[in-house]
């Protein structure tokens, strides 16, 4: 009896050996995720002129939506000159706000005052669902401020408070820009209705959930770790005396 004890006391010293190296791969990676979906202005992809209309970094938009919306702005840039880039972020880096995040992309895309002029950039961060919208002079004209803060705040943020509504609020949001752009009238914040559409893709509390479990899986595994090595040792201090005697 002894002996058996001892050889689950030595194989339960190798099987903490071996999960705790696990726990402490689990523990970082758990604790690296969070600024890992972080994104600033210099994890954005240079912008290749007449072929990049949709960045979404948040993956929230489907593939396609996203298709028909990139058609829509390429030819609104063909019949007007005017282009606009839609923007999605996960998460932005600590301190940044979505204006000023969209700011500086603007000032990264189009270096000089000549190449905004014509640019519009409409962005969202999908965490906080916060939005901004940036153009250049010319685009003003056609777009004033106030209607480029409705589009922002309206038209693209009031499907976000009835559900999440990614698709919709993008797909209304370019729409409305389009016909703004093109010298239409204004068709204004639209209703809200629901819409059916393709595709799956995580949300920003599906990837809350996954770290929950990530960390509940580290909790489990350092319980484990410590109470197996007491429990086989409290058991050998019991039966040793009477394995001794025998």
């Amino acid at each position: 009896m002894k002996q058996l004890l001892n050889q689950v006391f030595s194989m339960t010293k190798h099987l903490v050996r071996l999960i705790l190296p696990l726990v402490m791969i689990i523990l970082a990676s758990s604790l690296v995720a969070t600024p890992a979906l972080a994104t600033g202005v210099y994890d954005m992809p240079n912008l290749t002129p007449g072929s990049t209309w949709v960045v979404d970094k948040g993956e929230v938009i489907s593939l396609s939506n996203e298709g028909k919306i990139s058609s829509a702005l390429e030819d609104l840039a063909k019949q007007t000159g005017n282009e606009v880039r839609i923007v999605t972020v996960r998460r932005l880096d600590y301190g940044e706000t979505p204006e000023s995040f969209t700011k500086s992309l603007f000032e990264k895309w189009f270096p000089t005052k000549e190449q905004r002029a014509n640019q519009s950039i409409l962005m969202i961060d999908t965490v906080t669902n916060g939005t901004a919208i940036i153009s250049g002079d010319k685009v003003k004209s056609l777009m004033p401020e106030a209607i480029a803060n409705s589009i922002a705040t309206e038209t693209l943020a009031e499907p976000l408070r009835n559900g999440n509504k990614y698709n919709q609020a993008f797909l209304d949001a370019s729409d409305r820009l389009v016909a703004v752009l093109s010298g239409q009238p204004d068709p204004g914040p639209p209703q809200i209705a629901e819409i059916q559409v393709e595709g799956t893709f995580k949300k920003a509390e599906e990837t809350e959930n996954i770290k929950g479990n990530a960390t509940a899986w580290v909790v489990g595994l350092l319980i484990a770790a410590t109470v197996i090595p007491m429990a086989t040792y409290y058991i050998y201090l019991v039966i040793q005396p009477s394995s001794g005697g025998q």
